[in-house]
């Protein structure tokens, strides 16, 4: 049961800091458009960290 109530408030210091950092970047006005584009960048960016690119075989052998 510690381990769940960990990883909750883990989960909800995330979110408030993303918040919180989106807010700063963009401000009141444009928080909900700021929140989605950056909410679709740390997506694209997790996305890219679990599947890398791979390198062309060009590339390897230089």
């Amino acid at each position: 049961m510690g381990l769940l109530r960990t990883l909750f408030w883990f989960a909800l210091f995330v979110f408030f800091t993303f918040c919180f950092v989106v807010l700063f970047e963009y401000g009141p006005n444009d928080f909900v458009p700021g929140f989605q584009k950056e909410f679709q960048r740390v997506t694209n960016f997790v996305q890219e960290a679990a599947h890398p690119a791979k390198k062309k075989a060009d590339d390897a052998k230089r």
